[in-house]
């Protein structure tokens, strides 16, 4: 692959984790729920991270042409971390027709199109730097997906319990 063309993947890149973090810090400014905020917040923070991780590397290949190497930890469990941040509170706090609810629903999609367009990467990268990059950056994104995901399967258990809409 071309050097011009890795780089336009990577800003490709930074433009999703940039809607991600835009889009997470104002759902964060707008809720009224402190636990929901933090929530959110982090998201927006871990977006940050990836932008960080996005731009190291895209001044490596502006300047050297080639990925930079060793730059992901790949002990940290993503998994258990975003585990821990998922609770019952957020999920009790947040309600099927609230905004937090529209905002978890428009996130999902948003996770989604990033988890595709990463894992894609990731599996025809044959750079082994960018190979990890992308890895890494998928395995970040489905964690996000995966919580995501939970708070929208309790609500939606929830609204169908208080609204008998259980078809059994």
């Amino acid at each position: 692959m071309t050097v011009e063309r890795s780089l336009e993947i990577i800003k490709q890149a930074l433009l999703l984790e940039k809607r991600g973090k835009s889009f997470y810090s104002k759902v964060a400014e707008h809720t009224q729920h402190a636990s929901v905020r933090e929530f959110f917040q982090l998201m927006a923070e871990e977006e940050q991270h990836h932008i960080h991780a996005l731009l190291k590397q895209y001044k490596a290949m502006k300047e050297r042409g080639s990925f930079e190497a060793g730059s992901f930890d790949e002990s940290v469990d993503i998994r258990q971390t975003a585990d821990q941040v998922l609770n019952n509170e957020i999920i009790k706090l947040i309600n099927g027709a609230d905004y937090e609810s529209a905002a978890v629903s428009a996130a999902i999609s948003m996770e989604e199109r990033a988890v595709k367009v990463y894992s894609e990467r990731a599996e025809s990268a044959t750079d082994a730097e960018e190979k990890k990059l992308y890895s890494w950056l998928t395995r970040w994104e489905r964690a996000h997906l995966h919580q995501l995901l939970e708070i929208d399967r309790v609500i939606s258990e929830r609204i169908w319990t208080d609204n008998n809409f259980w078809p059994f």
